[in-house]
């Protein structure tokens, strides 16, 4: 698996901010349900496949059961950040070529699935707007506790427009430093034109060492050293108890 921070260091600062993210999420859940979760950005290579890729994990790590869509049928990257295979997929179910069972893989994390692409077809927005996919959706949702959806960028084309009608909640994300600030003015316009209900944003790519950042991942490392100690010293008063009662 590729740029999966939550598992390949799940004590780093970034690990714990997508945590952070997680509890906002899941906190948002109060005055209405937040099941079926997109994210987008302005423009493409803003980092949105792996930021939903590293929240889908940090979900499962709490039992939850996650199933994450590729809904690219432009561009599908979902499959190679988890190191899956892209001939089956939404196009086969939306095309009653397969059923879900038969497209659907396990991510190799537990309780987490992934739904790829399938066949990039010649009419994407077309086929994310029929009944065939609103339907899908609707009769997915009540088999996972969270679906999270990889949707092309909002600032490029409209397909992300079309599948936030079937969303509960967006994520929008932007690039640090790289993103223009006039795309992401048109980006956002475009979810509040559609009544989106946009959920937050997502500063990706960030330089921590510009920032406090780097402080707090001294804190961090300083703190872990601070409990293993707290723990080798209470096996030695134990260990010194046992001894002093003999």
């Amino acid at each position: 698996m590729s740029r999966i921070i939550s598992i390949e260091d799940s004590k780093s600062p970034i690990a714990e901010a997508y945590r952070e993210i997680r509890t906002n999420i899941e906190f948002s859940n109060i005055d209405s349900e937040k099941k079926v979760i997109l994210t987008t950005s302005s423009r493409a290579n803003e980092g949105k496949s792996t930021v939903l890729s590293n929240l889908a994990v940090t979900f499962a790590n709490l039992d939850k059961k996650v199933l994450i869509i590729d809904g690219d049928l432009r561009n599908p990257t979902i499959h190679k950040t988890f190191g899956l295979s892209n001939i089956y997929g939404l196009t086969d179910i939306l095309l009653e070529k397969l059923n879900f069972m038969e497209c659907v893989q396990p991510s190799g994390i537990t309780d987490l699935h992934i739904l790829a692409c399938g066949d990039i077809p010649p009419n994407p927005s077309e086929m994310l707007a029929s009944n065939k996919m609103k339907t899908f959706l609707e009769i997915i949702r009540e088999r996972y506790d969270y679906i999270f959806i990889d949707a092309p960028p909002i600032g490029v084309v409209t397909d992300a427009g079309i599948i936030s009608g079937y969303s509960d909640g967006v994520i929008f994300v932007v690039e640090s430093n790289g993103a223009d600030i006039e795309q992401i003015k048109m980006a956002k316009e475009r979810l509040l034109n559609i009544n989106a209900k946009i959920l937050g944003v997502v500063l990706n790519k960030f330089d921590n060492k510009k920032s406090g950042y780097d402080y707090y991942n001294y804190y961090y490392q300083q703190d872990e050293t601070s409990k293993k100690g707290r723990k080798e010293r209470k096996k030695d008063k134990k260990k010194a108890g046992r001894k002093s009662w003999r």
